[in-house]
């Protein structure tokens, strides 16, 4: 999927096991798919999980996700992942990565649940991170729009698409930027990290992009349900200022333009048909 990304086998992770947490070593483990675009995923007996980045890992260690975790926990209405250690570089692997508890739950296609019952969930979800206190929490993914204008650009250059992609991205940087303090956002709510029981969305994973900044970031899921009627019953469940509507519909557009020109339908098909559909809904409200 990515060149230069890391092959990671079960043969690995035990070596990695027995090395820093013999304790653990002895339990069943077996791989987790579909894989997502940073990280692999191992089960771990029946209540852990083992998550190694395939590409581009930290070389440091990051106590974003042990510290802040825990304590998200109990304000959100659903289960998120708990970090239970963390693991170090080693000849075998070059990044630090980590063991958490498992969430019980199911990665689900969107086109395979009911979208309005999942765009009310992921609205309650969204709008009860957002009334966690700021106070000492670190920057996340949702930076001013206008700091991923470079960015989009260059995957624009490399986009065989329609002109009204570029003005459809010129029309959300022209905003108003978030003028609020900043709100906790998650950074990521693809479908990949929704997990799904009985038709519900029931845990939120892979919190690397967490933070405080601009809510357009998670805002901008309402394109990702690939329904019109979704994305409208998501802003219903969470009334959402036009400015930061505008913003995160670019943010959506632009996440869409990256992946498209990134990304093929041979090396990673789903996230590609996925964003296909989220450029489909954006461009749609423009005509």
């Amino acid at each position: 999927m990515h060149i230069g990304e890391l092959e990671i086998d079960e043969a690995l992770v035990r070596r990695l096991l027995r090395e820093q947490f013999p304790e653990w070593v002895g339990l069943p483990l077996r791989r987790i798919e579909p894989s997502g675009t940073v990280n692999a995923i191992f089960r771990l007996g029946a209540e852990l999980a083992v998550r190694l980045p395939r590409h581009e890992g930290p070389t440091e260690p990051d106590r974003k996700e042990l510290d802040w975790l825990p304590r998200l926990a109990p304000l959100l209405p659903v289960e998120i992942p708990i970090p239970v250690a963390q693991g170090h570089p080693t000849d075998d692997y070059p990044w630090f990565w980590e063991i958490h508890g498992w969430i019980e739950g199911e990665t689900v296609p969107v086109e395979e649940i009911d979208p309005v019952q999942v765009a009310r969930d992921l609205a309650a979800f969204v709008g009860a991170l957002q009334q966690v206190n700021p106070a000492g929490a670190p920057p996340g993914r949702g930076v001013p729009l206008a700091g991923r204008d470079e960015g989009t650009r260059y995957w624009l250059s490399r986009f065989d698409g329609d002109p009204a992609v570029t003005a459809g991205w010129e029309q959300a940087l022209a905003a108003p930027p978030w003028d609020g303090p900043p709100v906790w956002h998650h950074g990521d709510l693809d479908a990949r990290n929704w997990l799904v029981r009985d038709g519900r969305i029931s845990g939120v994973i892979d919190w690397g992009a967490m933070g405080v900044g601009d809510p357009a970031c998670d805002v901008m899921v309402a394109w990702k349900l690939h329904s019109p009627a979704a994305r409208d019953a998501f802003r219903e469940a969470l009334p959402t200022h036009d400015a930061t509507w505008e913003r995160a519909r670019g943010w959506a557009l632009s996440q869409a333009v990256a992946i498209l020109a990134y990304y093929t339908p041979i090396n990673n098909p789903t996230l590609y048909r996925e964003a296909e559909s989220w450029l489909e809904l954006v461009l749609s409200e423009r005509e």
